[in-house]
Parts: structure tokens; sequence; C-alpha cells
């Protein structure tokens, strides 16, 4: 398994994969520096309200997307010149190969996010804030938008897998990843939208004595049960995969 991550990592080495990562972390880094703090009530921690400013832009469009983003860039390679036969003709399973992927995304959503942190901290640093830096609620909002994107990683490589073009596997999620804005307002439908957990799990505003600021239920059955149903749909299907 090692041996394929490395593998996995060598291959994105030669792409343009430092972009996608610097990425969200230099919106989140504009959008601290130029929006406007005059918004939030004197009360309100100076740290908190800037990271519930930056958040609205990146957890709600940005994070979706870029898992799509990357799924198909770890899968390019595969699907030119033959790849799948030279790869799965080496003595490695298919299913070392599907979770091997999906790890080495999953590490490199957590490389953005801690680069998002360091986002917050320059514009703190910038801007002189003086107010105490709440380290809980910010690593919970952190952590808890890399949670989130468990079962939208699965699903998009599960896309990636399907489709040969990055516009295909892109497509669907820019399709799923837009009705967000609408399903955020909703109460019915929201909690249940899977590409709008990353905007609850990471909402600085919501209930703070929660693990990741939404519900246990909402954590388990929402984001637990689509990841459970988008690996395992990927998985098989990948097994299945003719090459």
């Amino acid at each position: 398994m090692f041996s394929l991550l490395q593998s996995e990592w060598f291959k994105l080495s030669k792409s343009n994969i430092i972009y996608i990562l610097l990425a969200g972390p230099l919106v989140g880094l504009l959008i601290g520096l130029t929006g406007n703090e005059s918004i939030f009530p004197d009360e309100v921690n100076q740290w908190t309200g800037a990271l519930l400013m930056m958040n609205l832009t990146y957890a709600l469009l940005f994070l979706p997307l870029i898992t799509g983003v990357l799924a198909a860039t770890i899968c390019r390679y595969e699907h030119q010149a033959g790849g799948w036969k030279q790869l799965l003709s080496l003595p490695v399973t298919r299913g070392k190969v599907f979770v091997s992927k999906y790890m080495l995304l999953m590490l490199l959503i957590l490389a953005i996010q801690v680069l998002y942190l360091g986002s917050l901290l320059v514009v703190g640093l910038i801007h002189g804030y003086t107010d105490a830096f709440p380290m809980e609620i910010v690593w919970k909002s952190i952590i808890g938008g890399w949670v989130a994107t468990l079962p939208l990683v699965a699903l998009q490589l599960w896309m990636s897998l399907l489709f040969k073009s990055f516009a295909g596997s892109f497509a669907v999620n820019v399709i799923f990843t837009l009705p967000t804005i609408l399903a955020i307002n909703s109460e019915r439908f929201g909690p249940y939208y899977p590409w709008a957990q990353p905007v609850f799990m990471m909402n600085v505003g919501g209930d703070t004595s929660s693990t990741f600021f939404i519900p246990w239920e909402q954590l388990l059955m929402v984001v637990g049960g689509s990841f459970l149903l988008f690996f395992i749909g990927g998985f098989i299907y990948f097994q299945r995969k003719a090459v």
C-alpha cells in the first residue's frame, strides 16, 4: 500500500498539483483581507468573524469543487495510453489501487485545509487582531470541513474512474455543488444534502457544543451514510471495470 501511495504521489508531482493545493487558501486569504469586518458586532471575536467570512465562499463552493479537480487529476495518467492495463498488470489488487487513490486524495484535502488555516493566521497578523485565538473553534472548523469531504471524495473518485475526460467528472460535481446555495437555506433539505455538509461543519456560527457544529445524527447518517454508499459503489465499480 505504501508503495502504491508513493507511486500515486510521484505521478501527481509531475502535474501542476501545487497550484491546485494553493488555490483555495489564496481565495480565502483574499476574502479575509478585503472583506468588510464592520458587519460583525464588536463583541464577536475577530478571528471567528474572519473565519466565518472566509468560509462563506471557501466551504460553499471551493472545497466541494476541488474534490472533483483532484480526483480527475489523480486518474488522468491511467486514462491515457492504456494506463489502467499497465497499472493493473502489476502485482497489485484493484482494491488496493482504489484505496490508495482515495487515501492520497484525503491527504491532499487535509493539506489544503491546513494551508487554509495558514491563510487565517496571515489575515489575523496583517490586520493586527488582538482577540484571543479560538483554538477549539478553529480546529473544529478545519477538521470538520475535512471530514465533510469524505463522501464527496469517494463519489468524485468513482466518477473519475467512470469518465475518461476531465469534463465529465467535473460536470457531475458542478451539477451537485451549485444547488448547495439553495440547500443551506432550507431547514428541511439542507441537513440531508451531502454537498452542504462542508458549509455546516465549518460554520463557526453553528452549535459550538456539538462535535463539528452539527448534531451527531446528521454526522453519522448524512456524512457517514453517504460515504459508505459512494465508497462501496465506487469500489465495486472499479472491481468490475473493464480495462
